[in-house]
């Protein structure tokens, strides 16, 4: 495309077996094979976690405006498939097994999502699988550690801002695909967002990918809009918004209502 091509990249958060110079290499390394294949592209590190890769949409909304000729790719990639990360969600009680009430499947997985604007696109030949309607960030304070537990504050934030622009509840979203992955936090967040929040949902039931792919972090947004995109794409959507919810360890909460693109 004449406005170049962005590519911005979610990776884990900083744990043990995953660091800072491992993302910066990971960016390198991008960077260094789009280069070798003749592609130019700028590569940045954008936020991290779960809901890294819901900033980076947020982020693209806001400047798609005045870059209509770029094309930007989303691409989130994680795994915890890595013994100092295994040991580490062993010490937190975070890893699923005997004697752990409120654990997960670490899995791993990597997703991407090709953002542009309808010139561009038109431009370009190429059809809308959706359309992102509503991306909104929120800022969690009371994390894992905390005494008293989540109160859904920053998801709350984060789901009410994607929706801005709907006319609720005519206008909710059908379909829920949310990052919660079997621990206790999770499903209490969740709670709290269904009080604070539900003019933006037409179900409180939710879709959890991660009861068959296991909890695969940075990789969650973009992995669970393709879901609602095959969904609108082959017939069995259960209406023509989807929404995307993902919350990061270090409390970055992000949400983004898809829309089937038959819809004006």
């Amino acid at each position: 495309p004449r406005g170049g091509t962005e590519v911005l990249l979610a990776l884990p958060e900083t744990r043990p077996g995953f660091s800072d110079a491992d993302a910066t290499w990971l960016v390198d390394g991008v960077r260094t094979h789009l280069a070798t294949a003749g592609m130019q592209a700028s590569v940045d590190l954008t936020d991290r976690g779960h809901a890294g890769a819901v900033s980076a949409a947020e982020r693209v909304t806001q400047e798609s405006a005045r870059r209509p000729d770029t094309l930007f790719l989303v691409v989130g990639a994680d795994s915890y498939n890595q013994t100092d990360t295994f040991m580490w969600l062993e010490s937190r009680q975070q890893f699923a097994q005997p004697g752990v009430r409120s654990g997960f499947f670490p899995g791993e997985g990597v997703g991407c999502l090709a953002l542009a604007s309808r010139r561009l696109r038109q431009a370009l030949g190429l059809p809308s699988l959706a359309s992102v309607v509503g991306v909104g960030t929120g800022r969690e304070t009371l994390l894992r550690d905390s005494d008293t537990g989540p109160f859904g504050v920053g998801m709350s934030e984060a789901v009410i801002g994607a929706a801005a622009g709907l006319r609720l509840p005519d206008e909710g979203a059908d379909t829920v695909y949310s990052d919660i992955n079997g621990e206790r936090y999770r499903s209490e967040e969740f709670g709290f967002v269904a009080m604070k929040a539900y003019a933006a949902m037409k179900t409180l039931s939710y879709q959890a990918p991660s009861d068959l792919w296991g909890d695969i972090g940075a990789a969650f947004p973009c992995l669970a809009a393709t879901l609602a995109v095959q969904s609108f794409a082959r017939g069995y959507a259960a209406g023509p918004r989807a929404l995307v919810m993902a919350g990061s360890e270090s409390g970055l909460r992000g949400a983004m209502v898809l829309q089937e693109p038959s819809v004006s």
